[in-house]
């Protein structure tokens, strides 16, 4: 189940940036989490809400980016803002070409992390959104049968129901009801909907006969 509280984590080798951190998070509403190191982070289990992660650049074991290497693998969901004492232009141009939202360098006011923030959990629901969508959308193309598929493959490749027939050696008719339970499965308003569904899933086009 998603949690609705959006879980910020918190990796700085400082504990009293941690707790000064921790502190300004929760006052703001949103859950605080604090790791002394980039291990302690990884072996934390995976949030299933919205969440960011607010990351210091030097830290005892893989370093900031070292660890959103590790992060934007697989947690696009997950936002990176990085905050360092000793900031330099490449290092910023690496982490925000490498999706980073922010990058801050000590100190800074509290108000523009709190923004950066605010801007990092949005983009993580949107992600989240997007990513339940596409799970939502597999799973309705999963549950179409063979031949519910072959048509729809058939469909989305713009032939009409009488050319879907003959390719598939079935009437018409079939051809419609097939294509009726495809839309009701796949909960497509239109044929347009269907299409962009098929582009969405990056399903192959129909083979030629």
């Amino acid at each position: 189940m998603i949690r609705t509280t959006p879980i910020v984590f918190i990796v700085d080798d400082d504990v009293s940036v941690r707790e000064s951190l921790e502190l300004l998070v929760e006052c703001a509403g949103w859950a605080p989490e604090t790791f002394a190191s980039a291990q302690e982070f990884l072996a934390r289990e995976r949030s299933s809400g919205p969440c960011c992660l607010v990351l210091d650049v030097g830290l005892p074991d893989l370093n900031g980016l070292d660890l959103q290497k590790l992060v934007s693998v697989d947690r696009a969901d997950m936002p990176i803002i990085f905050i360092t004492g000793y900031g330099s232009v490449p290092m910023t141009v690496q982490a925000m070409k490498a999706g980073a939202v922010e990058f801050l360098t000590k100190p800074f006011d509290d108000e523009v992390l709190i923004t950066a923030i605010t801007h990092a959990i949005e983009t993580s629901r949107i992600a989240l959104a997007r990513e339940e969508g596409m799970r939502a959308l597999r799973e309705s193309h999963a549950s179409l049968s063979r031949r519910e598929r072959e048509v729809m493959a058939r469909v989305v490749s713009g032939l009409l129901n009488k050319q879907v027939g003959n390719e598939l050696g079935i009437s018409e008719i079939t051809v419609k009801a097939h294509r009726g339970r495809v839309m009701q499965k796949m909960k497509a308003g239109s044929l347009a909907d269907l299409v962009n569904m098929a582009a969405r899933l990056g399903l192959p086009a129909a083979p030629s006969p």
